[in-house]
């Protein structure tokens, strides 16, 4: 998959000539959203571009938005995000988009026109034919909708609210996935994402105090405001190389002292029990952190790029008094997870 910053595409987009002509971008159908979680909606909405996309033979598209909408306008109550941008990419690729194009969400993107929009579409995407959700907006003050580029002149198709048909034909949106999350249904969620929920990132320098007390953490960078799930969860985790691609035996391969780890229920993954929070036990700064800890692993994970599947829940994040507390907590915990571990089959 191609990926294109839309300021790299055009240089002024407050001010775009009428006669600029189109960049080197091959005819294409374009969708247009945040797709956050790449749901099933969202999957319904990439299958529709791709059929059209081959009946015309075309490039599949898809637009995003970096920061997302609500992120720019309020950042501190913006929703969580279930993908960060390099899971999204990720995601969007596995599912057939040929190109992708990341908007950067400013005050002069937020300040386009309708028209000044629809010509960047045409003139400078070289986008010949539109999907969109029934609801979609655009422009300045919202002013642009499909009809509007209908009358522009580009094909647009709209595709209706994909629905839940195991919860009364219930709207499958972001929203809904983040709510289960958070809920700790992890189950309900996978079902609307259609697959596993799952975080990606590196592992980076932590504050070293769980390995003050006997419980060693992999601190992985969220790279994104908040997570959409808080709390203690089992996790399965791989290691994955640069193209996304999981390392075979990717946590053990430097372990040492006999030390590897117990098996998850993927292959080439290790079982390991994970906090998602703030650490309101810990006297430090109230940042957003995923932690994981590997029972039987001596092992050195920086640097690695790491997958963690969301797989059960335990509890929320609890305040303890004090390190040993905290310390009785957490082996309690991790008993807990093993124990429920040894108790599940392999995928």
């Amino acid at each position: 998959m191609n990926t294109y910053f839309l300021e790299q595409l055009i240089a002024s987009p407050s001010t775009l000539p009428a006669n600029i002509s189109p960049v080197d971008l091959a005819p294409c159908v374009l969708t247009i959203g945040n797709f956050d979680g790449v749901h099933l909606g969202h999957q319904a909405m990439l299958t529709q571009v791709r059929e059209i996309a081959q009946a015309q033979n075309l490039g599949s598209a898809v637009m995003i938005f970096e920061p997302q909408p609500r992120e720019f306008f309020a950042t501190a109550t913006a929703p969580a995000r279930l993908t960060n941008l390099a899971e999204k990419q990720a995601l969007l690729a596995e599912y057939g988009v040929e190109t992708l194009i990341v908007a950067g969400f400013d005050t002069d993107f937020r300040s386009l026109s309708a028209q000044a929009f629809a010509d960047i579409l045409a003139l400078r995407l070289n986008v010949q034919a539109l999907v969109l959700g029934d609801d979609f907006k655009f422009g300045h003050d919202r002013t642009g909708d499909s009809q509007f580029l209908r009358d522009y002149g580009l094909d647009v198709t709209n595709l209706h609210t994909v629905t839940d048909s195991s919860n009364d034909a219930a709207r499958i949106s972001s929203t809904r996935v983040r709510d289960m999350l958070l809920a700790g249904d992890i189950d309900a969620a996978n079902t609307l994402l259609g697959r596993d929920y799952a975080i990606t990132g590196l592992v980076v320098s932590g504050d070293q105090i769980g390995r003050t007390i006997d419980f060693p953490t992999a601190n992985i960078d969220l790279k994104r405001l908040k997570p959409a799930l808080h709390g203690i969860f089992g996790v399965d985790v791989v290691s994955l190389d640069d193209n996304g691609q999981i390392i075979p035996n990717g946590l053990t391969v430097n372990a040492v002292n006999g030390q590897t780890g117990i098996a998850g229920l993927r292959a080439d993954s290790l079982f390991g029990t994970a906090n998602v929070g703030t650490r309101p036990s810990v006297d430090k700064a109230h940042n957003w952190r995923l932690e994981v800890h590997f029972p039987e692993l001596q092992a050195d994970l920086y640097g690695l790029t790491l997958q963690v599947r969301f797989l059960h829940y335990l509890h929320g994040e609890r305040r303890y008094d004090g390190l040993e507390a905290l310390k009785t907590g957490i082996h309690n915990d991790v008993k807990e997870l093993t124990d429920w571990r040894a108790k599940q089959q392999p995928c």
